[in-house]
């Protein structure tokens, strides 16, 4: 019996040793001029399915959950959001060309098609980030239709600096 108090005790100790282990979490930033919801070719629907289930990770309006805080999921968290940042972050849509843009939008088709995003492991302790079908089809085809306005934006951008000149 007293084997099993001193590993737990032991295991006490060293979790309380982990939260003095030091973690950035990535910055929360909430002035985002560049953020895709500002650009207009979401609407108010997709734009929900976006914050609650992609936003977290991919965009600097961050909500850290309390765990979040606490050694190691501290971690986690920290590697997961600044992976899912570099991957893409949907605050600083406007800073992406036309080829990153139509690559981003392929890869969100893709992997909300497969179910690879939003990440299993997000929604298990998030719920509300699931997505149903309907939701799912619904941001397939939004990322597919958003393609097209993507080079056609450009097309127009094009043809304005021609006329410029």
């Amino acid at each position: 019996m007293k084997t099993w108090q001193y590993l737990l005790g032991g295991l006490g100790v060293i979790l309380v040793a982990l939260q003095f282990v030091p973690n950035e979490l990535p910055v929360v930033e909430t002035e985002n001029p560049g953020d895709l919801i500002g650009t207009g070719i979401v609407s108010d629907e997709v734009g929900r399915m976006l914050k609650q289930s992609c936003y977290d990770c991919h965009s600097n309006t961050t909500n850290y959950p309390w765990y979040s805080h606490v050694a190691p999921f501290s971690w986690l968290v920290a590697k997961d959001v600044r992976e899912a940042r570099e991957e893409l972050n949907f605050s600083t849509w406007t800073d992406y060309d036309m080829m990153e843009k139509l690559e981003k939008l392929d890869d969100i088709s893709i992997e909300v098609s497969e179910g690879e995003m939003p990440m299993g492991i997000y929604t298990a302790i998030h719920s509300s980030a699931k997505l149903n079908e309907a939701q799912i089809k619904q941001l397939v085809e939004w990322a597919e239709t958003t393609m097209d306005l993507v080079v056609e934006e450009e097309e127009e951008e094009l043809e304005e600096e021609d006329s410029v000149e």
